[in-house]
This record gives C-alpha cells, sequence and structure tokens, in this order.
C-alpha cells in the first residue's frame, strides 16, 4: 500500500469517510486489485453498485463507443440513447414513465416531489410522509429527512418537516400515523443501511392496500435492493404489489453514476409537469448507454436466475455459520444482499478480512453485509466462507 498516496489524498479531500488501507487499481470479474498486484475478492461491489463486476468487456466496449460520439446534450433534446435506456427500464420495472437521474440520493428527492405536486394537483392539502425507522434514503436534505436513523439527521435539522416514522414490519404502526395530511409512505422492500431487513408479504399487501384506501401514495426505494439483487428484477414484484413511485440507481448502470425514480401513468398525470422539476447531466447519452447495456446483458443472460441459485447457496452457507460460531447470531437478507448480526464489532471483522484479500462491509451497528457483484460463482462464496471461517476461530 502506498502510505504517502493515502495521505495526500487525505490532505486535499473533505474527511466524510474513513477509507480501508488499500489503494485500487483495476478489476477482474469478482476481483479488485491494488497496484502491487494483490487480489481482493469484493462482496462489497462499491455498495451494491457493480452489478455485472469489474471488466465486462462487452459493457466497457459499449461505453467508448458512445464517448466517441456524444457525452453530453442536456434533455432540452432527445438524442439516440434516450429511447433504449427509458424502455428497458420501464420493462424490466413495471413502472410506465423513467425519470433518469445522477444517484439514488436524487432519485429519492425526485420521488418526494412527484408525491407533493400530486396531491397538490389533485387539491388533496396532503404533504406529510410516512417512513420506517432504521431506512435509509440517502444524504440530501429530503432525503435525509425520510431516513430513520437519528444519527443522520439530527447534525442537519430542521430538515424536512411532515415526516413520521413508523416500525418496519409492523402495519399497525403505521396506520397509527395515517392521517388526512398525509401524501405517501416511503419504504425499502429489503432494508440495505438498516441491517438487511426484509420486509414480509403481509407488511408489503397491507401498506398497498392502505394506500389504495386511503388515497396515499406508496414510494418503493429500490437503489440498493433493486435490479436483481434479490432475484426478481425489482424486489417489490416479489410480493406482488406494484408501488406508485419506484427510485432506483447503483446496479442499473453497473458503477456508471446513474439513477432513475419511475412512476405509474396515474401519478404522472397529476404529478411534475415542465417546470418543476429538472437535471443538468441525469439522462445524458453516456449514462444511458451504461443503462441499455446492463439491462440487455442482465435480460440476456438472466441475471436474476443466477441470483436465485447463488443467493440460495450463500443463505446455506451463512446459515451453517450461525449454527456454528456462537458469535454469529443469525442470517438476514435474499437472494445476494445478505448479512449475518454478529455480538463481536463489525470494524473487527471487515479490517482482517481486508488483510486476507476480501472485502466486506457492514450494515447497521451489527451485521456484516454481502452485496458482491452479481455474476458472483459458487467457488467465490467458498471462498469467502473458508477466509470468515479463518477469521471466526
Amino acid at each position: 500500500m502506498d502510505n504517502q498516496y493515502m495521505k495526500e489524498v487525505q490532505d486535499a479531500i473533505v474527511h466524510t469517510y474513513n477509507p480501508f488501507p488499500v489503494v485500487l487499481d483495476h478489476g477482474k470479474g469478482a476481483y479488485l486489485y491494488d497496484e502491487e498486484g494483490n487480489a481482493y475478492l469484493d462482496f462489497a461491489a462499491g455498495y451494491a453498485v457493480c452489478s455485472l463486476g469489474y471488466g465486462n468487456e462487452e459493457w466497457n466496449q459499449a461505453l467508448k463507443a458512445q464517448i466517441d460520439k456524444l457525452c453530453h446534450t442536456s434533455n432540452l433534446y432527445f438524442h439516440t440513447r434516450t429511447k433504449e435506456a427509458a424502455q428497458a427500464l420501464k420493462k424490466l420495472s413495471g413502472m410506465d414513465r423513467i425519470f433518469f437521474t445522477n444517484s439514488g440520493g436524487e432519485a429519492v428527492e425526485g420521488a418526494l416531489k412527484a408525491a407533493r405536486k400530486y396531491a397538490y394537483t389533485k387539491g388533496t392539502g396532503r404533504y406529510e410522509f410516512i417512513a420506517m425507522e432504521e431506512s435509509f434514503h440517502g444524504r440530501s436534505f429530503g432525503a435525509v429527512s425520510v431516513t430513520g436513523h437519528e444519527a443522520y439527521r439530527k447534525p442537519f435539522e430542521p430538515l424536512l418537516s411532515g415526516v413520521r416514522f413508523a416500525k418496519y414490519n409492523d402495519l399497525n404502526s403505521v396506520k397509527e400515523l395515517v392521517n388526512e395530511k398525509t401524501c405517501a409512505i416511503i419504504l425499502e422492500p429489503l432494508q440495505g443501511e438498516g441491517g438487511i431487513n426484509l420486509a414480509t408479504e403481509a407488511f408489503m399487501k397491507g401498506i398497498r392496500k392502505l394506500c389504495d384506501d386511503e388515497g396515499i401514495l406508496m414510494i418503493c426505494d429500490e437503489v440498493q435492493c433493486g435490479m436483481g439483487r434479490t432475484g426478481s428484477m425489482f424486489a417489490w414484484q416479489e410480493f406482488g404489489v406494484r408501488p406508485d413511485i419506484l427510485t432506483m440507481a447503483k446496479a442499473i448502470g453497473n458503477g456508471f453514476p446513474v439513477g432513475a425514480f419511475a412512476m405509474t401513468e396515474k401519478v404522472a398525470e397529476f404529478s411534475l409537469a415542465p417546470g418543476d422539476h429538472g437535471t443538468t447531466y441525469g439522462g445524458n447519452p453516456l449514462a444511458c448507454a451504461a443503462v441499455a447495456k446492463t439491462a440487455e446483458i442482465f435480460e440476456r443472460e438472466d441475471i436474476p436466475a443466477h441470483v436465485r441459485k447463488v443467493g440460495a447457496y450463500l443463505a446455506e452457507k451463512l446459515d451453517e455459520l450461525v449454527d456454528t460460531y456462537s458469535c454469529v447470531v443469525k442470517r438476514k437478507g435474499k437472494g445476494l444482499m445478505q448479512g449475518i448480526e454478529m455480538t463481536v464489532p463489525i470494524s473487527e471483522i471487515t479490517g482482517k478480512a481486508l488483510k486476507k484479500g476480501l472485502l466486506v462491509i457492514g450494515a447497521g451497528s451489527n451485521v456484516l453485509r454481502f452485496v458482491p457483484p452479481l455474476i458472483i460463482t459458487e467457488k467465490e462464496v467458498d471462498r469467502m466462507i473458508t477466509i470468515l471461517k479463518e477469521i471466526l476461530e
């Protein structure tokens, strides 16, 4: 590792992260390599971003070709990549209208604005949101306002007004908060930063019915759990309940910074109109090329089917750790978004894993998170488990 390089970087940037002591240089498949050529098996995927892994030649060539043609136009003009990217996300997400953003946080901001504009246009007088405890929706003011962790909110208060927090997977706690001012309920079908907490089918269906009965919009934030990670293109599809607004990012661009929020035709008709929302870079030709090619590969290779297969194998191996080691309390999650709750400091595990050539990250205060590239193999799961056992023993 280049200590001088790391020191110079830290002296030049705002200290909002505590990076691991490694300088990464390139990647291939599910592995990253530092400047000295040391290999690291990646079970973090850049926070669940690099869905196709590293060095996918088809994806690389698609972006290289687009760079030679056109990178930016603004949204005052159509470009040749807009249609294929938007239509691909419509098809995979099951939604009707797409708005491209630069990130997941911006997607959440757009979703909140769309919900409020819908209530305004309909003349309901509604403006409040119900969000979930332990949730995470981003770092911008609107997104952090609906994030269910006081530590993320407190330093930046006062935040967006009219936000109430219910208990995740507790439908009655949600019902108790609904009033004549509630315009939308926002939740993650599978919470990521909150500790890898999976919604129950009864909870998801209960929220959908509650929204229908009360005239409230249902927003599903699938920035982390969407695009194949749970074994379906989007997690809501496994519950059979369609949200009114859906947010996505991370895996849809395989590492290129792109996000989107999508909505039903009903919401689109009564929400955002010209002048209500915008973005300078969102949906630029390069971003759309990344989305279109990622979606094409996902469909052709049936990535969700692969996730279901390898995810089941990962779950089996993690369950064995629960049965073997007293410090591993339980396994949580689904597909290739899983975690193990532990009684030892997560930072101790991640630090030792790094030294053994494994990249893993935490979720919440006591969960070790596994969100590898979706192309991961059972052999690579075995390698990860072997390293974890060495650490735990």
